[in-house]
Parts: structure tokens; C-alpha cells; sequence
């Protein structure tokens, strides 16, 4: 009895310690001792977890007996059960594929680097992986600023919920050229698609289906096409290689490049900022990550641009009237004293930031709100079809829009995405701060600046040469024909320095394919293609200038080629890997291949120079996907 009652007791103390929670701090490094900003820390079987801050330290309640995944771009996932330490420093080695690390920091000294260093001397329990896989690597330092600020250890839990919500997205199909000649299209600058799948795969989710917007994945990587010459506010590139996911098809890509506007010569800018201060925003990659984000656009400012910043909670108010870009440091107190709390009242704080932009509107300026938030409106007019009728009442001002989603858990990109396109703006989402300096810093003035608006995008296909075609992605872009012509059609913007691409796929005359029916012969309709049998297709463009209501028509047609893709350029083949990496998360039926390894073949084919390591970042991405 005095046995069984020992064996009962020792199996009560061993349940009472494994539902005991648990603060767990510690630093994750690389095995050379640099600490990881940004490294996810989730606890497994959950979708909680955390990030790391600027010096690689985490905060994170478990409990007894869970185990901690350490996860980094590039590097090895780690596994640590929870016991009774309460420290758990853990150094994650580059995975054996990884020939490039990005490390995000911002004016990072020598005496930051040994205090990173410092922090991860090995007390209590520390993890470190097997041994190094010896590669030469290069370091890219970019980003700015912490990761949420530098305010310390992160102690905050984040919990990835199923309430995000995303707009519906039915795949193209192939249309057959002879009943659907045409096939017309708004252009699409909105990179928030790629940086919320990276998101997702960073931390081990499953990626929703409807979160992959194939279009802004292939759009958030700049391609090498030519400055525009003469008049028109950008150039064209077409070209035609055969399929590299189908060898009954061809790939047809067309690209657009904004003219560069330098940044002596871009107008006064007229800012609002519209903030999201409610109490959904009081999470380590919400809040302080966008003030954070800020302070990025702020070093950016000019004297003669002007910023005012509205916030928006259970009501709106005006915190920061507008203000010079020289004063940089008043500006930057505004900022800091943000807090959360508080219902969403979105629809007050839209009125009152347009109200404000259009009080001080510069009519030779740039004039645009910045509204960042989650996207969880929940008092007043809440709904998508109230919000858009909303902006596109005020989008009549001339004030334009960009919008900025952040966070993760309740995150709203229908209604965000819905916004920016009915306020004639952009859409992007920022999950670290090497996305804040990409938006914020480096393509800011592009971001924002409106080079051309309303640009639509017409393709009439030769059926003499193409049997049907399919529009990869853009299925929320899509226009009818006869939008193509009328103006009062919205469309999409284009900024300076912006590249778009769009791919096609097309079925030639006379191939068999399973992803074909059958439908019968017309009657009445007779296919005439006169003296243009080398022709595969005509693109027209039209456009408005930024302040202008009528539109301008720009005409390319395309000749048919055979070429392989292995002899396509870097920047088509780089463009179709991304493009195929969408596809198999979306588990499309029109591809051939579901393997990630083609993927990468074809993306470290097309990487190129990669100045800025983008390209790398998304082959390891690839390569760290399940």
C-alpha cells in the first residue's frame, strides 16, 4: 500500500509540474554568438508564440513539459522542451543550403554587436546545434531600428487565431480565344500578398488558399526592365518562352516599369497618418512595431512636406496637427507617446484624417492618409460595402491612400485591400522591420508618389496562334471588356520607380491539352486575321495622369516565339519560379509539378545579382516551406 501510494504521489507531482506555466527568457543567436532579431519562437502543436527583439531576446509563458520551436530564415528549426529552467538560450545553425544571411538592424556599432554577443554566455540551459556546415557566406545588414523598437525583451504572447479573414479568390481557367477574344485587367502594385505568406511560412503556418494573391507575390520583387523614354510615364516589355510547368503551353510576361522621379524633384507631400490605437493593436508586432515602422517614413521627410497624425480607438482625435518634416524630433514625440486601448471606431478616423488632409491640400502635391492597422474595425461603419462606399466618396478630393496592415491573429486583408483599391492606392503589410524599411525607407517616395493612375490593361489574343490563354493571378483585378474604354472605371496606380509583371499562360493552335473542354463550333462567327498571322497578341494600356480624368492609349503587339525558358531572362525566369511557388501553395490544377525543388531550380536560375538579397530570401523561403 505504502508503494502504490508513493507511485500516486510522485505521478500527482509529475502532472502538477508538467501544467505548471512557465516564463521562459532567453537569447536565440547563430553558433558565432550574433543574436537573430526576428526569430519566431512558437510553442509546438499551438499557433502561440513570439518574436525575438533587436538583441535576440525573447520572452514567452509555456509550460512544464511543452516544447519551444526556434525557427530563422536559413537556419535550422531547434526543438527544446520546457523543464525546469527558466533560461533558455538557444543558437540555430545555417541550414546546408544557406549561402547568404540577412541580419535586420539599423546603425548597428561594434559595442551593440559584443552586447548582442554578451547576452548569450551560457548559464543555466543552453542549446547549441551540431556542428557548423562550413561555407563562405555573405552578410547583408539592413532594416532599421529594433525589431518592436528598443525598449527591451519582448514579453508579450502572440495567439494566431483562425478570425483573418480573406476576400474569395475563384483561379482563372483557360478561356478559349475563339468565344473570349479579350481579356482586360487592372494593374496591381499591392505587395501585402508576399510579406503575409512570408509571415505565415516564417512561423509554421498552414497558408489559406485565398491568402495567396499570386499577382503581389510576383510584384513585390523589382525587375530589370527599361526607363520609359519620351512622354509616357512608363515603359513596356513583352516576351514569349515555352511553359516551364506545362510542355504544352507558352508563358507570356508583360511587364511595366514607372519613370524614376528623383527626390529633388518630387512635389511637397501632404501626409496624414491614421492610426489604429485600438485594443487589438496592444501586441509586441502591432503597435510597437508600427511606431517603430514610423520612424523609418519620418527620417525620410522633408521640410517642405507636412505631417498630421489622427489616431483612432473608441473615437478619433487629432494628436499631431500638421506638421513641418524638419521637425523631426516633435514629430517623433507624437509618435512615442501612442498607446492602445479601446474599441475601433474606423470609420470616424477615416472622416477626420481625409477631413484633415483635404484642410491642407497642396494642389501641386502629393496628397495621401497612411492608414495603419489590423484591419478589425468593429464600431460604426464596419462593413466592407460601408467602407468602400465610404472611400470612394472620398477619393473624389484628390487625397489618395495607402494602407498598411500589421499583426497577425485577427487580421483583416479583405478589408484593407478593398480600402486601398477603392482610394485610388496601395496596399502593403509589414511584419518586420526589414519590411518597414523596404515600404517606409527605400521605396517610400515610390510608394506614395502617383506617377499614373486608373491603368488598365487590355490583351485581344490572335486566334491563329493561340488556342486559349489564362491569366495567372489578378482574379480580383479583373474588369469587363467594355471597362477598358470607359473612364469613369477605376483601376490601379502606378509610382515612380514601380515595376508590374503579368503572366499568361496560353495554349498554341493545334495542341491537345487535358486542361481544355471541348465547346461547339460557332455559327455565325468567322475568324479574320487578314495579314497578322506572325502576331500571338496586342496589349493596349491606358492611363490617366495623376490629376487628370481622361484617359491615354498606349498600343504593343507581340510576335510568337519558341524559345526555351532556359534562355529567358533572369528576370522572367525569377518572376515564373514565384509565380509557380504561388501556384503550388494554392494547389492550382494547371500546373504539372508540385515539387519545391523545381521551384528553386528556376529561382536560382533567375536570382541574379540580387543586390539586396530578396531574391535569396525567397529561395530559402522555398526551401524552409513544408
Amino acid at each position: 500500500m505504502k508503494t502504490l501510494f508513493t507511485f500516486l504521489a510522485v505521478a500527482l507531482l509529475g502532472f502538477q509540474l508538467s501544467a505548471q506555466t512557465v516564463s521562459i527568457k532567453g537569447t536565440v543567436t547563430d553558433d558565432s554568438g550574433l543574436a537573430l532579431p526576428g526569430a519566431n519562437v512558437i510553442i509546438r502543436g499551438t499557433s502561440s508564440g513570439t518574436q525575438t527583439d533587436f538583441n535576440g531576446r525573447y520572452t514567452i509563458e509555456t509550460q512544464v513539459g511543452q516544447t519551444l520551436v526556434y525557427s530563422y530564415v536559413g537556419f535550422e528549426n531547434r526543438e527544446v522542451r520546457v523543464g525546469a529552467d527558466t533560461i533558455i538560450n538557444v543558437s540555430l545553425l545555417p541550414s546546408a543550403s544557406l549561402n547568404e544571411v540577412v541580419v535586420t538592424a539599423y546603425s548597428v556599432s561594434n559595442d551593440a554587436i559584443r552586447n548582442a554577443k554578451g547576452y548569450g554566455v551560457r548559464r543555466n540551459n543552453s542549446y547549441v546545434a551540431s556542428k557548423r556546415q562550413k561555407a563562405e557566406q555573405k552578410v547583408i545588414i539592413r532594416g532599421a531600428s529594433s525589431l518592436y523598437g528598443s525598449r527591451g525583451v519582448v514579453n508579450n504572447t502572440n495567439h494566431v487565431s483562425e478570425n483573418e479573414s480573406y476576400g474569395r479568390i475563384e483561379e482563372n481557367i483557360f478561356k478559349s480565344v475563339g468565344t473570349a477574344p479579350l481579356s482586360t485587367f487592372s494593374i496591381d502594385v499591392d505587395k501585402a500578398g508576399y510579406s503575409n505568406v512570408r509571415r505565415m511560412l516564417n512561423n509554421g503556418q498552414k497558408v489559406p488558399e485565398d491568402a495567396v494573391k499570386i499577382e503581389e507575390m510576383v510584384n513585390y520583387f523589382a525587375y530589370n526592365y527599361p526607363q520609359p523614354k519620351g512622354d509616357d510615364p512608363f515603359s513596356i516589355t513583352a516576351d514569349v518562352v515555352n511553359s516551364p510547368w506545362n510542355e504544352d503551353a507558352k508563358l507570356v510576361r508583360i511587364g511595366l516599369k514607372g519613370k524614376d522621379i528623383s527626390l529633388e524633384n518630387v512635389p511637397p507631400s501632404n501626409l496624414v497618418f491614421l492610426l489604429d490605437v485600438s485594443g487589438s493593436m496592444n501586441a509586441p508586432n502591432k503597435l510597437p512595431l508600427l511606431k517603430a515602422a514610423l520612424n523609418v517614413l519620418v527620417d525620410k521627410l522633408r521640410e517642405k512636406d507636412k505631417v498630421a497624425i489622427v489616431v483612432y480607438a473608441g473615437a478619433a482625435g487629432l494628436v499631431l496637427p500638421p506638421t513641418s518634416g524638419a521637425e523631426k524630433a516633435t514629430i517623433r514625440q507624437a509618435i512615442d507617446n501612442l498607446s492602445a486601448g479601446g474599441s475601433t471606431a474606423g470609420g470616424a478616423g477615416i472622416e477626420l484624417a481625409y477631413k484633415i488632409a483635404s484642410e491642407n491640400f497642396s494642389k501641386e502635391g502629393n496628397n495621401r492618409v497612411i492608414l495603419a492597422t489590423d484591419g478589425d474595425f468593429n464600431v460604426g461603419n464596419s462593413s466592407d460595402r460601408s467602407m468602400e462606399n465610404l472611400i470612394e466618396e472620398k477619393r473624389k478630393s484628390g487625397v489618395f491612400l495607402t494602407c498598411l496592415g500589421f499583426g497577425m491573429g485577427n487580421y483583416k486583408d479583405s478589408k484593407l485591400e478593398i480600402l486601398a483599391n477603392k482610394g485610388n492606392g496601395n496596399h502593403a503589410y509589414i511584419d518586420t522591420m526589414q519590411e518597414a524599411q523596404k515600404v517606409l525607407g527605400t521605396e517610400f517616395f515610390g510608394t506614395l508618389y502617383t506617377i499614373a493612375k486608373d491603368v488598365k490593361i487590355q490583351v485581344e489574343f490572335n486566334p491563329a496562334k493561340v488556342q486559349a490563354y489564362r491569366l495567372i493571378g489578378y482574379e480580383n483585378r479583373l474588369l469587363n471588356d467594355e471597362d477598358f474604354k470607359d473612364d469613369t472605371k477605376d483601376a490601379g496606380e502606378l509610382g515612380s520607380g514601380h515595376t508590374v509583371t503579368a503572366l499568361y499562360e496560353i495554349i498554341p493552335v493545334g495542341i491537345k491539352s487535358k486542361y481544355l473542354k471541348d465547346i461547339d463550333n460557332l455559327k455565325y462567327t468567322k475568324q479574320i486575321t487578314g495579314q497578322y498571322t506572325d502576331e500571338m497578341l496586342t496589349v493596349k494600356f491606358r492611363y490617366k495622369e495623376p490629376d487628370g480624368d481622361v484617359s491615354k492609349l498606349i498600343v504593343k503587339t507581340v510576335k510568337d516565339e519558341n524559345s526555351s525558358i532556359a534562355n529567358a531572362t533572369e528576370d522572367l525566369k525569377f518572376s515564373a519560379a514565384v509565380a509557380l511557388f504561388g501556384m503550388q501553395l494554392r494547389k492550382s490544377k494547371f500546373i504539372n509539378t508540385k515539387k519545391k525543388e523545381d521551384v528553386i531550380a528556376l529561382a536560382e536560375a533567375g536570382k541574379g545579382i540580387d543586390k539586396d538579397g530578396y531574391r535569396a530570401e525567397f529561395i530559402r523561403l522555398v526551401k524552409s516551406s513544408k
